[in-house]
């Protein structure tokens, strides 16, 4: 028995080295394994989007434009005559700055002036006639009071001829006025000879030389202007605002702007006119300041630089600016979600210092990875470490 019972431990004994010797490459190899698993997994530094009411200023490109310009046009097909000003000359409202010539002009003139004038001497005869007329009867009327002095017949004639000639006196009064009308057109068209400043203002083009043919739309010479003429004391600075811009910016606001022949000068001018409408070409809508220059120091046509205020009335998502990456084709930062990438598309708005305004499928207290780049694709898994985004 004592021999079985030997023979039993030493089994036993074997078993148990057997599994302890199975056992132990198992468990070393895990222990090994274990830090190159955690290596393998990238680490990320991540930072919460966060939200907040956004009141800062954007720099915009701007177009500063006069406030009226005009090409002056002929309203009468005529040869310039002569013209007392060029480009860079000043004017005044009303001041003739051409004169045209058309001699049939004048013959025209003459007919009309021939035409009243005979229109009002057959006037007059008509009224003296029927004063005479009138006079006739009013007599005969008198006389025939008594009876046998005056015919009935004789009164009824003069009665009829004075009718007759009070009807040919108001005929004869609206074809006088007729003709004066037609003396005073052409006496207008006259007028349109001389060539007048629409306002003060400088010429700035000159389109004609003397005893160019110029005229109206649809005559000889047409579609030639005279000269350009804009304004030179009011100027309207015209800015394309981003569509995310636009809310939040009332009519009268006072804005900053700068000039580039005027480096470190400030100039300032108010909010006069919102278009209400976004080009769907650039999502942008034109805003025009209007621009005070009482010395005519600014340029139209010059580009200036607007500090455009931004203000959100409703909290939107910010991130640092380095979060937001681009394949060429979209804008996106890159989430994590239990340890897991995954891109989210967004567009961004204003810039405050190292941050953006972002707008996508995100939350505040979202995690996006710091530095986004599309080398990390969606799905990988990471391991997140927080940081501030400040």
């Amino acid at each position: 028995m004592k021999w079985k019972e030997a023979a039993l431990s030493a089994i036993l004994s074997a078993v148990c080295l057997i599994s302890s010797s199975c056992s132990n490459p198992s468990n070393g190899t895990t222990r090994a394994d274990a830090p190159e698993a955690s290596q393998s997994i990238p680490e990320v530094q991540v930072t919460p989007v966060f939200a907040e009411k956004l009141s800062t200023t954007v720099r915009l490109p701007a177009q500063l434009m006069p406030y009226e310009v005009v090409d002056v046009y002929p309203k009468v097909t005529g040869f310039v005559k002569w013209i007392k000003v060029d480009r860079g000359s000043r004017v005044k409202k009303g001041e003739i700055v051409a004169q045209l010539e058309a001699p049939e002009l004048v013959a025209q003139r003459s007919e009309a002036d021939s035409k009243f004038q005979s229109a009002e001497s057959q006037l007059a005869a008509v009224e003296a006639k029927l004063e005479a007329d009138q006079a006739t009867y009013e007599r005969l009327k008198a006389a025939a009071k008594t009876p046998g002095v005056v015919a009935l017949n004789d009164l009824e004639v003069a009665q009829k001829a004075a009718q007759s000639d009070q009807a040919n006196v108001v005929a004869l009064e609206k074809s006088a006025k007729a003709a004066q009308d037609g003396l005073r057109a052409v006496s207008q068209l006259e007028d349109y000879l001389n060539i007048t400043a629409p306002f003060d203002g400088q010429v700035t083009t000159r389109y004609v030389h003397p005893v160019a043919l110029v005229g109206p739309a649809g005559g000889s010479g047409a579609m030639t202007p005279i000269v350009q003429v804009q304004t030179l004391t009011r100027d309207r600075l015209v800015v394309p605002v981003p569509e995310y811009d636009t809310a939040g910016i009332p009519e009268g606001t006072e804005v900053s702007f700068t000039v580039p022949s005027f480096p470190g000068r400030i100039f300032k001018a108010p909010i006069a006119r919102i278009s209400g409408a976004v080009d769907i070409k650039t999502r942008t809508m034109p805003v025009e300041l209007d621009v005070r220059d009482p010395r005519g120091e600014l340029s139209p046509g010059t580009f200036c630089e607007v500090e455009w205020p931004v203000r959100r009335p409703y909290p939107t998502l910010f991130v640092p600016a380095s979060a937001v990456a681009t394949d060429l084709e979209r804008a996106f930062v890159i989430r994590v979600r239990e340890n897991r990438t995954e891109w989210v598309d967004v567009k961004t708005g204003a810039t405050v210092g190292k941050l953006v305004e972002i707008f996508g499928d995100l939350h505040e207290g979202d995690e996006v990875v710091v530095h986004g780049t599309n080398s990390v694709n969606p799905g990988t898994h990471v391991r997140p470490n927080l940081i501030s985004s400040n």
